[in-house]
């Protein structure tokens, strides 16, 4: 039964993006105007760019999924999917998962992929690019459960994107530098498993607790 509610609710939110493909590409388009705005700032000068490339592609990643957040269960609310959620004979935390892994999926996971050739246009020394590429695969999970917790907290009040923000960077902020730590550290010739081993830490810990607290924070919302 979970798996089956797993399928409908992944299928259903394929049919939504696609209805809203235009809509569904801003994530992206923002993090690609991000990294070409940075590398005009700089003057796109390969000596300025790559010592703040990784950086630059992880902050990237970060304001992308944040973009998208506020959205996260605020449509399901408002055309009374939520309830039906409560009602479901699955565990409520089980499908906040699955939306947050379609949100992962959908913001998060285009970018990764598209990290080698951002990494071109930011001068990104080839040597870092698979540490890059690993701490984003670890850390941009953590993000988007994160953020389900801020978006479940914040689903029933009305125009919350600001507060969104607010209530997710503080949060983000040790992701972000553990993440982006690990390449820098590895760039300057330091063993960079250690950040590496505490982003997978860091996403265990948020698969366990995260659906489960968004979960509590949507029966509160709706209480």
């Amino acid at each position: 039964m979970m798996w089956q509610a797993a399928r409908a609710l992944m299928i259903r939110d394929l049919q939504l993006l696609w209805a809203r493909r235009g809509d569904a590409l801003q994530p992206a388009l923002f993090a690609l105007l991000t990294v070409v705005l940075f590398a005009l700032g700089l003057g796109g000068d390969a000596k300025s760019l790559a010592p703040v490339a990784a950086a630059v592609l992880w902050l990237a990643a970060l304001l992308a999924g944040l973009l998208a957040l506020d959205n996260l269960f605020r449509g399901d609310a408002e055309d009374g999917s939520l309830e039906q959620w409560m009602l479901a004979p699955v565990p409520l935390w089980w499908l906040v998962l699955v939306r947050t892994l379609m949100h992962w999926a959908t913001t998060a996971l285009p970018l990764v992929i598209a990290v080698p050739l951002l990494g071109e246009l930011l001068h990104l020394p080839h040597a870092q690019l698979p540490v890059l590429m690993l701490s984003l695969l670890l850390g941009t999970p953590i993000l988007s459960l994160l953020g389900a917790v801020v978006a479940a907290l914040t689903v029933g009040m009305r125009r919350a994107g600001i507060l969104v923000a607010l209530l997710a960077l503080p949060l983000y902020v040790p992701v972000l530098v553990f993440g982006a730590g690990s390449v820098a550290a590895h760039a300057q010739g330091f063993d960079a498993v250690g950040a590496l081993l505490l982003l997978g830490a860091g996403l265990a810990l948020a698969l366990a607790l995260a659906p489960v607290t968004a979960a509590a924070a949507l029966r509160i919302a709706h209480s």
